[in-house]
C-alpha cells in the first residue's frame, strides 16, 4: 500500500505550486512530495517549504518514501523524534506520573546543558526521556529499583520502542548504551553520556532536597565534584544552591 500523503490520487489543488529562488528571483516548480529541486537557472538547492515531515518521525519507510533526504530536513525528522519518545515514555509509564515528571525534568535540564555543552540533541533527549525505562521491569522481576536492575532491564525496551518509531541503527545502539549504564560512568564517555548523567544527578538530588534527605553542606560538596561538564555543574549550583 502507497502512503497516502504520496499517492496522486488523494492530491488536491494546490499540490503543484510555485515558489522563487531566494538566490536568483527565478520561478522554481514544486511538485507536494518532492523534498528538494534545484532552481533551473543558478542550479542551487532549494527545501520544499510546504512538505510536512512529521510521518517521518517515527515511519520505518521514510527513506524508501522520501529518498535522500537534505541535512535540513534529517535535522527536522531527528527534532521530531525526540518528541515521539516523549509520547512513548510517557505511554509505556502510564499514570506513573512521578517517574515521567522524573524523566521530563531530566530531560529539560539535558537540554540546557547541551546548549553549552554540544552533542547529538536527538540522542540526548532520547536516552533522557528513557534513561529510567527499565525500572518496572525491574521492580516486576527483582522487586527493587536498583540501579543495575535497571540497567539490566532497560535497553530492551529503549531498543523495541526506538526501533517502532523507525530511529537509525546508530542512535538507537548509543541510546540503549546510555540507559545500559546511565548511573556507572566508564573512564571515558562521550559527551552525550555526560550530559544525561549529569542531568540526571540534577534532577535526583532535587527530589532529595525537597524530601530533606540530603543537608545544604553535602549538595554544595558534590556540586564541586560529582558532575562531568562544566555546565551541568553550572545548572546544579543554580537549581539546589541558589534556587
Amino acid at each position: 500500500m502507497k502512503c497516502p500523503g504520496q499517492d496522486t490520487r488523494f492530491w488536491k489543488p494546490g499540490t503543484i505550486f510555485e515558489i522563487e529562488c531566494p538566490k536568483c528571483g527565478s520561478t522554481v516548480e514544486f511538485f507536494k512530495d518532492e523534498a528538494t529541486r534545484r532552481c533551473g537557472k543558478c542550479g542551487s538547492k532549494l527545501v520544499n517549504p510546504k512538505m510536512d515531515f512529521g510521518c517521518a518521525a517515527h515511519c520505518k519507510f521514510a527513506e524508501q518514501c522520501l529518498g535522500d533526504l537534505p541535512p535540513e530536513l534529517i535535522a527536522q525528522r531527528k527534532d521530531l523524534l525526540k518528541d515521539r519518545v516523549a509520547v512513548e515514555m510517557k505511554r509505556y509509564f502510564k499514570d506513573d506520573f512521578k517517574r515521567i515528571g522524573h524523566a521530563t525534568r531530566v530531560a529539560r535540564y539535558a537540554e540546557e546543558i547541551f546548549r553549552e555543552e554540544g552533542g547529538d540533541l536527538a540522542v540526548i533527549l532520547s536516552a533522557a526521556y528513557l534513561h529510567d525505562i527499565g525500572i518496572k521491569e525491574a521492580e516486576r522481576k527483582y522487586q527493587s529499583t536498583a540501579a543495575r536492575y535497571q540497567e539490566e532491564e532497560g535497553p530492551p525496551i529503549a531498543r523495541d520502542i526506538l526501533s517502532s518509531l523507525g530511529a537509525s541503527q546508530d542512535l538507537i545502539d548509543e541510546v540503549c548504551d546510555i540507559v545500559g549504564h546511565h548511573h556507572h560512568p566508564r573512564p571515558q564517555e562521550t559527551v552525550n553520556f555526560k550530559i544525561v548523567y549529569d542531568a540526571d544527578l540534577i534532577v535526583n538530588l532535587e527530589e532529595k532536597k525537597k524530601e530533606s534527605s540530603v543537608k545544604e553542606e553535602r549538595l554544595d560538596k558534590l556540586t564541586k565534584n560529582a558532575f562531568l561538564t562544566k555546565s551541568g555543574e553550572k545548572v546544579a549550583k543554580r537549581v539546589l544552591l541558589e534556587g
